[in-house]
């Protein structure tokens, strides 16, 4: 269904240590980075896509977060959640839901929530059971 997602940085060199430091919790590589550009981007460990980019805007304007705008990144289990959760906190990110189940969404919902250091706001999540 997704291609890519990107999110404009105004500081490139804290949102790639930010977001190096979260998507290596969740089993992603890295596809390419280019400070000069500057952005880099994600990918499934597997290849392919959906891609998660981080980048300068295009326009060449400040970039902003939304307000109600949230990207939810899958986990591939609970561990890998509470592990991307300390790692956002460790790396400049803010607290906006500790990771535990949310069983308002379903019974197997695991997720937690935080803000990158420019206030854009991330869940991630496991769907699974326990012991899958």
């Amino acid at each position: 269904m997704l291609s890519h997602v990107y999110i404009g940085t105004n500081e490139f060199e804290e949102a790639f240590g930010f977001y190096g430091a979260v998507m290596a919790t969740l089993g992603t590589r890295l596809r390419f980075s280019d400070p000069a550009k500057p952005w880099a981007a994600w990918m499934p460990a597997e290849g392919g896509r959906p891609l998660f980019i981080i980048g300068k805007p295009y326009d060449g304007q400040s970039a902003g977060c939304g307000n109600g705008q949230m990207i939810a990144l899958m986990a591939p289990s609970r561990e890998a959640v509470d592990h991307a959760h300390a790692a956002a906190l460790a790396h400049g990110g803010r607290c906006e839901g500790p990771p535990g189940l949310r069983p308002q969404y379903h019974d197997n919902y695991y997720g937690a929530y935080f803000r990158d250091p420019e206030g854009n706001k991330l869940g991630v999540v496991c769907h699974d059971a326990v012991g899958l």
